[in-house]
């Protein structure tokens, strides 16, 4: 996908797919912000199947893709099911990655990595959200894998790098996730300290909540 902004809004300039994957028809709820959900009609991933997404957003434009309901991966059988989101924003550009929650089965093979590269003055903010197992179905994570992947360069140096694994001894951990079996993180750039001092006021002492600043990307997590 490709975005563009014209005097009046920005338009999906460009829109390529292959395989079931695909992207709706953009809308404008905020009138000039392109909004755009991708598509995956099989419902959800399974082991051996490969996603790619790539997103450009030109210079002055703004768009906002998210996705129309949680995204699945299923119980594999030793193959691993892989997703990958390359995102540019390009000079003076806006990009929100604000897709529905994520839902890792019992069983799962996940691999996932984001890799976001801003421009001059280029705003961002994302998010991923984790359910693992599903625990009102009485399913835990007592096995799987999930490697999750993040890298945010900014002018082309490295801002954020991270590499997680979440597996059933990770789920359970002190030191991971302790049980709960939901996680987000939330990523915001540019930010400063004044918006690290609202959000800190904003979680207070909630348990499995958690703020930091890093040059200029807040970063955001919660448990569940």
């Amino acid at each position: 996908m490709e975005f563009s902004a014209t005097t009046e809004k920005t338009v999906l300039e460009k829109r390529d797919h292959k395989g079931p994957l695909a992207v709706q028809r953009p809308f404008y709820p905020e009138r000039n912000v392109c909004h755009v959900y991708i598509l995956h009609p099989p419902g959800g991933i399974v082991g051996g199947d490969r996603l790619a997404i790539l997103v450009k957003a030109s210079t002055n434009s703004h768009a906002l893709i998210t996705t129309p309901a949680a995204g699945k991966f299923y119980r594999s059988e030793k193959k691993q099911a892989s997703q990958t989101v390359d995102i540019c924003v390009g000079e003076d550009a806006i990009l929100e990655w604000l897709p529905q929650e994520t839902i890792i089965y019992q069983g799962a093979q996940v691999k996932s990595s984001v890799n976001v590269n801003l421009g001059v003055n280029a705003r961002f903010i994302g998010w991923e959200i984790l359910s693992l197992g599903r625990p009102a179905s009485g399913e835990g994570f007592d096995n799987g894998m999930v490697e999750l992947n993040w890298q945010i360069n900014h002018q082309q140096q490295p801002l954020f790098l991270e590499r997680l694994f979440l597996d059933a001894k990770a789920f359970l951990a002190r030191w991971g996730l302790q049980g709960f079996s939901a996680c987000g993180t939330l990523f915001a750039f540019p930010a400063n300290s004044e918006s690290l001092r609202k959000v800190q006021e904003l979680i207070g002492e909630s348990q499995g909540r958690g703020v930091t600043l890093v040059d200029q990307l807040l970063i955001c997590r919660g448990l569940d």
